[in-house]
């Protein structure tokens, strides 16, 4: 008989200290090689650890035990059942706490050991003015008490399989330092270091103040409808259906779609857009736009945990668990680097005295400076500071980026395939004109809308909103089934009828007396669609979708920067040319979605393919990198490696310049990690430079690369800066 199968609990824990990059992956590490762990999940901007635990094999206390040796204090959030967890999007369930605030440097373990630290400096240099023996115990004091915390987080890492880490260097110097009688400069070089820890987790604070600053936005209340009253509820309680009232200056509680009231909207919380929207019946709001001067009613769409901040959060987290290729690298580098720094130092410190019978003192100083040169926080740091940085500052200007792999592939493509409706075009379509064979044009419009109305396409929408502002009555269809590419069909009043593409159509029906009017369509950037039963056509309707504003500098901006562009669509040839004219773009028409996954990887690469349509999922996911535009579907957003809030083509342009700006940011970080590194080798090694000197190179260079990526925080799309 098959034993039944442990109980696995599903656990979250808000880690204090768990504030940069290496920590996460240092955590992340830990709890994966314990047995009985799964779904390990670590966020950097929540500060929290997800991971389902089999506690027959690991108990809890163990794993909290283990978060605590390596310095880290946990604290489970909820009941280890499946409501203790997080909402989709990172979003705390109705209930539960939320992330900690924001806490002043001072208040935080690193910036405890600071002060610390600095006093016991402090002291011990003015016991310097009693006896110097004084002040040389009081630096052994301070050196000990200050690399305690170290030598037990390198201890922890040992146990738990990272003997090489940063507190083990910097705790053999410091001990090693005292040993030869340098205890002054060890408690300097454990100070320094402390130091440095605290400028990364405060450089890490910023970074994430723009995340947390997301979770704010959405009003904690909201006034919801009841006939023609409104009394106060929470704004996580609001259903799907639900109305609500939004007042001139407050903020709009959920995701959903004005059904009264016309106002101007400023989204710029949300998409970075700067000018306020003037929105009415039938517009879409998002939570967190403010309203800023008439009364609104807006009908909720999307609950709490599933609205745009809660996306653009879980996006953002999606972001830190795929790294940078640049990120992979230097993480597999410094896994062989510190061990060999660590032997070049012994090295260094017992070879020439054995061998060549020079001085110990001098020798096993230099090992102990070869320690502290070799730390690769800053190179280890290089990556992900900057990163986080400019995901960060894309993500407040409307530009959502699924993690450092795709932001570095943004930056290197050759080719962008865009598609047609909903991208290069404004995704609102109008039925310009309707033909009818044996029926009048009203009851083509009356039956395709039928059709049409169980289809989310942007044509399908715009034939319905034709019909309805005719004061059609449409009937209900039944049996609706989708062809990609081709068309819709449906059981309407008793027959089969279908809204297919003229070419389609011409494969099942005759088209004899619809010809000319096709063409003529077409040439003029029509798109024609033709209604028919199973024998014969019934009508004609042709419909017309203009280009965004942008669309023709963002495409001319692509080929400044070196990337070609080419058009992939459904659409026939004559139209699709027709629209494309203006852009001077390639063209490849009549495309099923498996023709436009095949045309991506035939084209030039990297190819970033934008789309936002079900139809384009399949070439989002094919891309080097998939984009998708901020009005398209769920399956779009998922699918693709980033998305702009901001439904314009300039954002593809944009996503570009901070690709290339981030992976600049990362060669200077390198650059500079590395060479003063190799300046400082030279000088130890020669005698000029001294332990407080080789971990002020290592602390100094923490803090430039961090000042430098943190620059990041400040960029601005060039078309707005």
């Amino acid at each position: 008989m098959p034993a039944s199968p442990s109980p696995t609990a599903p656990l979250t824990y808000f880690v204090d200290g768990m504030d940069c990059a290496s920590c996460v992956r240092k955590v992340e590490a830990m709890v994966e090689r314990l047995p009985g762990t799964g779904d390990v999940q670590t966020s950097f901007t929540q500060q929290t650890l997800r991971v389902a635990l089999d506690e027959s094999r690991t108990s809890r206390a163990t794993l909290e035990g283990n978060l605590r040796a390596l310095g880290y204090v946990p604290t489970l959030r909820g009941q280890p059942d499946v409501a203790a967890l997080p909402l989709p999007g990172g979003v705390p369930a109705p209930g539960r706490p939320e992330a900690a605030p924001a806490r002043a440097w001072f208040a935080t373990p690193a910036g405890r050991l600071v002060v610390f630290s600095g006093a016991l400096l402090v002291l011990a240099w003015l016991l310097g003015f009693v006896h110097p023996a004084l002040s040389t115990a009081a630096f052994v004091v301070a050196t000990l008490v200050g690399v305690f915390p170290l030598a037990r987080r390198a201890y922890a890492g040992a146990r738990l399989g990272e003997p090489f880490g940063i507190n083990t260097l910097v705790t053999l110097a410091a001990v090693g330092a005292v040993l030869i009688g340098q205890a002054a400069e060890g408690s300097v070089v454990v100070f320094l270091f402390t130091v440095g820890e605290l400028l990364e987790g405060v450089a890490a604070g910023r970074a994430r103040d723009g995340i947390r600053a997301l979770t704010a936005l959405t009003p904690r209340t909201a006034l919801l409808v009841h006939g023609v009253h409104t009394h106060e509820v929470g704004a996580d309680s609001l259903q799907i259906g639900q109305v609500v009232q939004v007042n001139p200056g407050a903020r709009v509680p959920a995701d959903g779609r004005i059904v009264q009231g016309t106002s101007s909207v400023d989204d710029s919380p949300v998409t970075g857009e700067s000018v306020p929207v003037v929105k009415s019946v039938g517009d879409a709001v998002y939570a967190g736009s403010i309203n800023a001067d008439g009364v609104l009613r807006v009908q909720v769409e999307r609950a709490a945990a599933d609205n745009t901040i809660a996306r653009i959060i879980h996006m953002v987290e999606e972001a830190e668990g795929s790294r940078a290729p640049t990120a992979r690298f230097i993480d597999r580098f410094s896994r062989v680097y510190t061990p060999a720094v660590v032997l070049v130092s012994a090295l260094v410190a017992v070879a020439p005295p054995l061998l060549l019978g020079q001085p110990w003192h001098e020798w096993l100083y230099k090992g102990l400076a070869l320690l502290l040169i070799g730390c690769p926080c800053a190179l280890v740091l290089s990556v992900p500071a900057a990163v986080t940085s400019a995901v960060s500052a894309g993500t407040r200007r409307g530009l959502l980026v699924k993690g450092g792999a795709a932001l570095e592939a943004i930056g290197s493509v050759r080719t962008v395939a865009f598609d047609k409706t909903g991208t290069l075009t404004a995704g609102t379509p109008t039925v310009t004109r309707v033909r009818g064979l044996e029926m009048p044009e009203t009851e083509v419009l009356r039956l395709a809308a039928a059709v049409e109305s169980g289809s989310s396409h942007p044509l399908a929408a715009a034939v319905v909103a034709a019909a309805r502002a005719a004061t059609l009555t449409v009937p209900t269809a039944t049996d609706a089934r989708a062809l990609p590419g081709r068309g819709v069909s449906a059981t309407v009043e008793g027959r089969v009828l279908s809204v297919s593409a003229p070419a389609h159509a011409a494969t099942l029906v005759p088209l004899a007396g619809l010809d000319a009017d096709i063409r003529a369509l077409e040439e003029h950037g029509h798109t024609a669609v033709v209604l028919h039963d199973e024998t014969r056509a019934l009508g004609l309707l042709a419909l017309r979708d203009e280009l965004r504003d942008d669309a023709a500098s963002a495409v001319a901006a692509l080929r400044a920067l070196g990337i070609g562009a080419v058009l992939l669509t459904g659409d026939n040839e004559r139209t699709a040319r027709a629209v494309a004219a203006p852009l001077t773009l390639d063209v490849r028409a009549g495309l099923l979605p498996e023709d436009k996954l095949r045309l991506v990887g035939e084209l030039p690469g990297p190819v970033a393919m934008v789309g936002d349509g079900i139809n384009d999922a399949p070439a989002l996911a094919r891309a080097d990198v998939g984009i998708a535009m901020g009005g398209g579907t769920d399956v779009a957003l998922e699918t693709a490696d980033a998305a702009l809030l901001r439904p314009r083509v300039q954002g593809v342009v944009d996503l570009v310049h901070l690709s290339r700006a981030t992976m600049g940011n990362i060669r200077q970080n390198i650059a500079f990690a590395l060479g003063l590194k190799a300046i400082f080798l030279v000088t130890t090694l020669l005698g000029y430079t001294n332990l407080w000197m080789a971990i002020l190179a290592d602390t100094g260079a923490t803090a430039i690369v961090t000042a430098n990526a943190l620059r990041l925080l400040r960029w601005a799309p060039r078309s707005r800066a």
